[in-house]
């Protein structure tokens, strides 16, 4: 059987490995945020306000349907680059054999839950009652395309695991093209097809899904055929099943900290006008950008980290860090030298109220500088998510999001204090914190030792 699949990661120049690792990952991300602007372009401008609010309603739950399928998956991405740097070629089906088990568990449970309780969840959202059955309708078919989205994940996480990143990207490319093309055809009809309104885009949406998960299954199925990449049985091991659960449910729910830690914040920022939230929603979205590279390095420094330890090669742990850091510091750098000295400019690209550009701006210069904290803790948290100790992460989410961020902004924006400014510097403050946490669990967490009982 050939066994030089895959990309191993334990050998040769760590910058290479980390480079041509993210940078397909990075391609993705942009595309898919891209089409997402796009989406909104054109609900936006064929079916008016209503069908856009329908979308943001429904979208809390869109995001955790996501945090959902990349923590669990990002299981299987461990798991597997631990074993694949062990050459432990039977442990690799097993994984995969569990991984696909328990995804057809999680879709069932969630789709047929989802899809009985979609009302349910938009009223409790608080949901107007003028574009509840649009939103009803657009939500449910979403939550059948979640069987998808994991199954897209899954196997992106299972090419990951083996170091392949370039293949994943074209199914997203693929994805991304025909969702984009769908969209305005199926909302106002064309030929045969009647007009489906706001279900068209996720009908467009289904559908493109489907081109990433059936040609990825069947390119896995033909290119690794002799290899254990592929599902052979349903493997329902409790202590397997177990393992995936603890590496990927703390992930999860670390993503969903996330998104509660900008719910409460955005309570904050509301109680100063229209225009403090318009800024704050526009700079969120700079802020998700701006990680975006930061992120696919973090996805290299997980997948290097994981194959290293199952080789037993804890000397190149160090090398990982130094050049994660190094490779996020340039854009960083740049981003927010950017965003400091011309924050006025980047503001005017999204809007042209003078009230909303000054609010931007502050945030701006006042965060900006803060995101070079992102090209230190990217990379150490990768590092701790491939070691498999997704709970120390999620803990360090905790303490930042939840004990740090939203009281010291609740604190320092109360009247008679710094106003908008008190919640720009509790959102520094927070990423301080967790670039200092992360670090101090990387230089005093018993990391060699914590890594070798895990790869025993």
């Amino acid at each position: 059987m050939n066994r030089q699949f895959g990309r191993d990661l334990t050998s040769g120049s760590i910058p290479r490995h980390l480079i041509q690792f993210a940078l397909p990952i990075l391609i993705g991300n942009l595309l898919t945020t891209g089409y997402g602007i796009i989406n909104t372009i054109w609900v936006g401008n064929l079916l008016g306000k209503e069908a856009v609010g329908a979308i943001a309603v429904s979208f809390p739950i869109y995001l955790a349907l996501v945090a959902l399928c990349s923590g669990i998956t990002l299981a299987t991405s461990i798991m597997i680059s631990k074993a694949f740097g062990a050459k432990d070629y039977a442990g690799i089906q097993s994984i995969v054999n569990h991984s696909w088990s328990t995804g057809v568990v999680v879709i069932a449970a969630v789709t047929a839950g989802g899809l009985l309780s979609a009302k349910g969840l938009l009223q409790l959202l608080g949901t107007p009652a003028d574009i509840l059955p649009m939103a009803t309708g657009y939500l449910r078919l979403t939550l059948l395309n979640f069987a998808g989205l994991y199954l897209s994940s899954l196997i992106a996480s299972i090419l990951r695991g083996i170091g392949d990143t370039t293949i994943p990207l074209i199914f997203i490319v693929l994805s991304t093209v025909v969702n984009a093309i769908l969209d305005p055809f199926l909302i106002s009809g064309f030929g045969p097809v009647p007009a489906l309104s706001l279900n068209g885009a996720a009908y467009a949406s289904l559908i493109a899904t489907g081109i990433a998960v059936i040609p990825g299954f069947i390119y896995t199925k033909r290119k690794y055929k002799k290899e254990p990449l592929n599902p052979t049985a349903w493997e329902w091991n409790g202590h397997t099943v177990l393992a995936i659960l603890k590496i990927g449910l703390p992930s999860f729910l670390q993503q969903m900290l996330v998104s509660m830690g900008y719910a409460f914040i955005i309570v904050f920022v509301n109680r100063f006008g229209a225009s403090a939230t318009a800024a704050f929603g526009i700079a969120s979205r700079i802020d998700s950008l701006v990680a975006m590279p930061a992120m696919a390095v973090m996805m290299a420094v997980s997948a290097m980290t994981a194959q290293n330890i199952g080789a037993g090669k804890l000397h190149r742990m160090k090398g990982i860090m130094k050049y994660g850091i190094l490779i996020n510091i340039p854009v960083i750098l740049i981003i927010s030298l950017l965003c400091f000295l011309m924050p006025e400019s980047i503001m005017r690209i999204f809007v042209k109220e003078p009230d909303v550009i000054q609010t931007g701006a502050a945030y701006l210069k006042i965060v900006g500088p803060g995101y070079l904290f992102f090209t230190v803790f990217y990379v150490t948290n990768g590092m701790i998510n491939g070691m498999g100790k997704t709970v120390t992460t999620m803990v360090i989410s905790f303490i930042s999001l939840c004990l740090i961020r939203v009281p010291l902004a609740g604190l320092l924006s109360r009247q008679g204090a710094l106003g908008l400014n008190g919640i720009w510097l509790a959102i520094v403050a927070s990423f301080a914190v967790t670039t200092l946490n992360s670090l101090l669990y990387n230089a005093f967490g018993n990391r060699k030792k914590r890594a070798l009982q895990a790869n025993a």
